[in-house]
């Protein structure tokens, strides 16, 4: 996942990928083709590369990620596909070409759907990656609180149980400002953010329309985390970032 706002265009649209075709037919999930290319990508990461494997970029990741984000609009609404290449300009990192295609779409309260295709497979999950400031100070002060706290402290031992884990935008090294470094709740203290994901190496099953139900299952099972982010913390209620240059 990013820690901006990324680059995105609404799917089903291929305006973002010139010469791109959409798939025809619902989602059929993704072919061991799509896992392939993302391995040689991470071993050339080049123009030359990905030249001559763009059909199979198209084919075989881009248009069932296209498909798998018309099949889920009318419950979750439409995804945004994140740009395949990479903006280098202020990045030590000058590899042109991102080794993974993800998309992301934000529910009615403000959590956000992720999932994202690469060579370790698929990443799916749910929650509020990135904050702001405002969001992230009524999430520390409910996380200060006891009964606040502790109830979501039982909503990610749970979640971790069932096999997701834990992640947001950036993390700090030490307790926030104001709080004390043995914080029985500092691990989430120090988080930027909290999402919920769940993690899975290529398989067979990804190669199948039941794909949708299995990445649609890991959001739902994000639900009870999304219900109190949405009880304390909501949207931000600061204006947008350059907003002022409107």
């Amino acid at each position: 996942m990013p820690a901006t706002r990324p680059q995105t265009t609404t799917v089903p649209s291929t305006a973002a990928v010139p010469g791109a075709t959409e798939p025809t037919g619902g989602f059929q999930g993704w072919p061991a083709e799509a896992f392939a290319f993302y391995v040689g990508l991470e071993a050339d990461n080049s123009k030359t590369y990905w030249s001559e494997h763009r059909a199979t970029f198209e084919q075989a990741v881009r248009a069932p990620l296209v498909a798998f984000a018309a099949a889920v609009e009318a419950e979750f609404g439409p995804m945004h596909l994140f740009r395949p290449h990479r903006d280098v300009r202020f990045s030590k990192d000058k590899s042109p070409y991102k080794t993974q295609l993800g998309a992301v779409t934000e529910g009615e309260r403000g959590e956000i759907y992720y999932l994202h295709v690469s060579a370790e497979g698929i990443v799916a999950g749910s929650g509020a990656y990135h904050m702001a400031t405002d969001q992230l100070s009524r999430h520390r002060a409910a996380i200060d609180d006891d009964g606040d706290g502790d109830e979501l402290a039982r909503i990610v031992g749970q979640l971790e149980a069932l096999g997701y884990g834990i992640a947001a935008s950036d993390e700090l090294r030490s307790a926030p400002r104001g709080f004390r470094r043995d914080h029985p709740r500092i691990r989430l203290l120090r988080l930027k953010g909290l999402v919920a994901m769940r993690s899975f190496p290529p398989a067979a099953w990804m190669g199948t329309p039941g794909a949708r139900d299995r990445i649609v299952e890991i959001w739902r099972g994000c639900e009870p985390l999304n219900r109190w982010l949405a009880a304390h913390v909501g949207p931000s209620e600061a204006p947008p970032e350059g907003a002022d240059a409107w």
